[in-house]
């Protein structure tokens, strides 16, 4: 009865032990060993539910696309002090986790991440004036940013997915003297706009007038007294044939007027 009593409690404390040295790594997780004999293990372990021995330790990493908000405090060109609200969206790349572990650490954000966009986003935003910083130029200075963080964090461990500039804020008075002059600009551009349409109306009624003119001179110069003669005389053949009653002038070279009076179905 004792022996039965003595297995039954060994197997609860190593139950207890075992459960108590368990660890889980979610989905799109791995973990790194650090062992209290051999120190950290090279070999990681990967998603699922393992035995850590209550001396050791298991730390887990997420391999997933992560990102961090950060308000940044920077100073335009011009010394106004601006506040940025900015997203930095990373990775840590798996195939160097035990190496990130042993240089770095878990406290990577902290440590690495973070002071770096601060002080390339103090540098980048420097270049720039209020006005390029709120309307213009921000697409170019989240691509100088980006690339300012990836050539730092070379041999880190981490690879960078984008920077964001998600808001800027000024104060009232320069931000409505911004948005004031933005849309004059775009009074104007719509302006020449309208002009240019117009000089290129006005450039093809030009060149059509230029056409008919030069059609006009040309069958001037192709006109003779004696064609015209022949024409005049076609053309009051055609009146004469017709059955309508008519008065058919002729020109004064001719000196005389010639009346014509038919009805339909008589000679004349």
């Amino acid at each position: 009865m004792i022996k039965t009593r003595n297995s039954a409690g060994l197997a609860a404390i190593a139950a207890a032990a075992l459960a108590s040295g368990c660890a889980s790594v979610g989905p799109g997780r791995i973990g790194v060993m650090w062992d209290s004999v051999g120190g950290t293990q090279q070999r990681t372990w990967g998603e699922g539910r393992h035995v850590v021995a209550p001396w050791n330790e298991l730390y887990v990493y997420d391999l997933r696309t992560m990102s961090n908000d950060e308000v940044l405090n920077v100073i335009a060109s011009n010394g106004l002090q601006i506040n940025i609200d900015a997203t930095i969206r990373y990775h840590l790349l798996g195939d160097q986790i035990v190496a990130l572990h042993e240089q770095i650490g878990p406290e990577y954000y902290d440590k690495i991440l973070a002071p770096l966009l601060r002080s390339d986003a103090r540098r980048v935003f420097g270049s720039y004036t209020p006005e390029e910083i709120y309307s213009t130029k921000r697409e170019v200075i989240e691509r100088e940013i980006r690339e300012g963080l990836e050539a730092k964090l070379a041999g880190k461990h981490i690879a960078l997915e984008a920077v964001l500039v998600r808001n800027v804020e000024l104060p009232d008075a320069i931000r409505r003297a911004i948005d004031e002059k933005l849309a004059a600009e775009q009074d104007v551009l719509k302006m020449k706009y309208v002009l240019q349409v117009a000089q290129a109306q006005a450039d093809q009624k030009r060149v059509e007038a230029s056409g008919i003119a030069d059609y006009n001179a040309i069958v001037s110069k192709s006109l003779s007294a004696d064609i015209l003669q022949f024409d005049r005389i076609q053309e009051l053949g055609r009146l004469a044939d017709s059955s309508n009653a008519k008065t058919v002038v002729i020109g004064p070279e001719v000196g005389s007027k010639l009346l014509l009076s038919a009805k339909p179905g008589e000679s004349r």
